[in-house]
């Protein structure tokens, strides 16, 4: 669980930090920077099982371990007004939330739930009420647990309808307040740790990891699937926006992934190669199909027909699908070359090059 937990730290390092140094202000800033925070409902509502909202895949994993769950989280969805008024108070200009899909939603398609419909609508205008622009992400790894159950979830094409059906309902909804909108946070973070290392679902990754109790899956394949899917999903809901909603509401629609930069940790070229070959798997992985409409030509070389493939229609639904990219960037790391031998093929052997500090293994 050390990189759980790792990323846990960096998180709740840069929400609560506030300002580095009193040698700042907002005058060293241009015009225009908009300060703001973020919160995904699981770690801030709570209210897990009230007024409607069913479970997602979240509830079931921390209910699964000895650690903290979801149930009261930040109990946002009971305090939202103090919390409103404090970002008010800190001079914040935007809040970005995410909404959870089985609240909104409880069965992940089908009728909406109405209580948990009011209360984004009364979050939002809340929000506006104090000046504080609302910033939404429509998915932050909270798949409703109905749709893992009878499909499979994110490994299953069929979730890029219903994913797109509940995209629909929100930009129904609250598109003519919500002027920015982020599809799925962190997708190639999700992939790569929730159905590759196994992380944050036990069940979803192959042995061998010593740091977690693997019982299904395929780390070989899988994290490929699932990016592939969130990339369609994306783009069939960045589509559905364009066509339907932008030219009435006048917002836009991007995606936000997981980065850091990486160096060379020496000169040694094969250190430069392994550094490139890190930043075409965990940016360009994202990156590329969005702008050129298909994976890095090195992961199509190394994964092989394990990577999934665009088609002609596809490739051009995904390229140029995003209005803006979010970039969450959280550190530095060094990068050598991984010489070993992998027993398996899964995502970090087809990459071949190990993060200092990031992956621990140094």
């Amino acid at each position: 669980m050390e990189l759980f937990y790792f990323l846990v730290t960096i998180c709740l390092s840069l929400a609560f930090s506030g300002r580095c140094s009193d040698d700042y202000s907002r005058n060293d800033f241009p015009e225009g920077f908009v300060f703001g925070s973020a919160v995904s409902a699981f770690q801030w509502e709570g209210a897990v099982d009230e007024d409607g909202r069913m479970p997602s895949v979240l509830d079931t994993t921390v209910h699964s371990s000895n650690g903290s769950s979801g149930i009261i989280a930040c109990d946002g969805y009971h305090k939202y007004k103090e919390d409103v008024r404090l970002m008010y108070d800190m001079g914040l200009d935007a809040f970005r939330l995410s909404i959870s899909w089985s609240r909104l939603i409880p069965s992940g398609r089908g009728p909406v739930n109405p209580k948990g419909l009011l209360f984004y609508k009364n979050l939002i205008q809340e929000l506006k009420r104090h000046g504080i622009e609302p910033h939404v992400t429509l998915y932050h790894d909270d798949l409703p647990q109905a749709l893992e159950d009878e499909y499979g979830g994110w490994k299953d094409r069929k979730i890029i309808k219903d994913f797109t059906a509940y995209a629909d309902v929100c930009f129904r909804e609250f598109g003519n307040t919500v002027k920015f909108w982020s599809t799925i946070n962190e997708p190639n973070m999700l992939a790569l740790v929730n159905y590759g290392v196994g992380f944050l679902s036990q069940t979803n990754c192959t042995p061998p990891f010593e740091m977690v109790n693997c019982t299904k899956g395929n780390t070989s394949t899988e994290p490929y699937i699932v990016l592939h899917n969130m990339l369609l999903a994306h783009a069939s809901t960045a589509r559905l926006y364009k066509q339907n909603y932008k030219h009435k509401q006048n917002g836009s629609v991007g995606i936000t992934f997981f980065a850091f930069w990486m160096v060379p940790f020496t000169t040694s070229e094969e250190d430069e190669i392994a550094t490139q070959r890190a930043k075409d798997f965990l940016l360009g992985w994202v990156l590329h199909p969005l702008v050129f409409g298909d994976y890095p030509n090195v992961m199509r070389r190394i994964v092989g027909k394990r990577l999934p493939c665009f088609s002609e229609e596809e490739s051009y639904l995904v390229k140029d699908s995003s209005d803006f990219l979010g970039v969450i960037h959280y550190t530095t790391t060094y990068t050598t070359a991984d010489l070993s031998s992998p027993s398996q093929r899964d995502f970090l052997s087809d990459m071949a090059a190990s993060m200092i500090r990031m992956f621990f293994r140094s």
